[in-house]
């Protein structure tokens, strides 16, 4: 195990400085912040001493050397809007993206371990085909489409639920309920198929030969069996979240990582852009290397294969 967290981590090293190379690069593009933040009337004087102030009139090379050195020491610089630390801003933000995060993905896993055993117990019947017809369905539709049909007839027509903010439990449903179809879609289809298989195999015909019920030989044999591949895609579709929360959070108002993001390139505040960038590329790092440990526990052949 250590082994495969070692070479898990090693291997994320590079991809994680493209990642900071390219948002750093490419933030520049936006335009120039003085635009925004300095009066039309502003002198030449004054755009020099805004950029000589925020350390924006160095070639882009020596920005970039000295923006890894700040990081190097958990420096992340200043928001250039606010003029506070743009770490601190980045990390006020994360917590309301994880619990988004979290409460989809737990919702989606077990809604679709339950759905999927239910329609893998008996192949081709009606449960089937409804779970299966609806689940690809779901797969299919867009993040962006369900967020905003969610609000023309939830919120704009019927009224029932909030089209923004975070204060009470309907603040939640719509938000929630647009991240959760597509995933929970995808992973009734995995559940579904890896289930079929292992209800068919040898030790469930084993299991149920020795008198063992239905309930157990479902969740108690088969579905840990079916666990591992399940694991890997919900991994994938919780890193596909984040993904989907910089659209749900602007649609909603949601105050998360997404929004900030989104907020900070209109902004051209490129501090915060950065810090944010920075802190979801590691967490998406992370979540993989933790899939990656919990399938490696589940199967024994990939600890084999760490090992070699």
């Amino acid at each position: 195990m250590l082994t495969l967290l070692r070479r898990r981590a090693v291997s994320s090293v590079i991809p994680l400085l493209v990642v900071v190379l390219g948002v750093f690069f490419l933030a520049r593009l936006t335009g120039d912040p003085a635009n925004l933040y300095l009066p039309l009337s502003a002198t030449p004087e004054m755009r020099a001493e805004f950029a000589a102030r925020n350390g924006l009139d160095d070639p882009l090379i020596s920005q970039f050397g000295d923006y890894l050195a700040q990081v190097a020491h958990l420096d992340f610089g200043e928001s250039l809007r606010t003029a506070q630390p743009a770490g601190e801003a980045v990390l006020r933000a994360f917590p309301a993206t994880l619990q988004l995060a979290g409460w989809t993905m737990l919702l989606g896993i077990v809604g679709a371990v339950v759905i999927g055993s239910l329609a893998a117990y008996r192949p081709n019947s009606a449960t089937d085909r409804i779970a299966s017809f609806l689940s690809s369905t779901a797969a299919s539709v867009p993040d962006f489409w369900i967020a905003i049909m969610g609000v023309l007839v939830f919120a704009v027509t019927l009224g029932w639920l909030p089209t923004s903010g975070t204060s009470g439990a309907a603040a939640w449903v719509l938000p929630v309920a647009t991240l959760l179809i597509r995933p929970f879609g995808v992973l009734v289809q995995v559940v579904r198929g890896a289930m079929v298989s292992a209800l068919s195999a040898p030790y469930v015909k084993v299991a149920r030969g020795k008198g063992a019920s239905e309930l157990r030989v479902v969740f108690g044999h088969a579905l840990r069996n079916a666990a591992a591949p399940a694991l890997t895609v919900a991994g994938d579709l919780a890193v596909g979240l984040v993904n989907g929360a910089v659209v749900v959070e602007t649609i909603f108002g949601w105050p998360g990582i997404g929004k900030l993001m989104i907020d900070s390139v209109l902004q051209r505040d490129f501090a915060v852009l950065q810090a944010a960038v920075l802190l979801t590329a590691l967490a998406i790092f992370a979540l993989n290397i933790l899939v990656d440990l919990c399938h490696a526990l589940l199967d024994p052949r990939v600890r084999q294969r760490a090992a070699a």
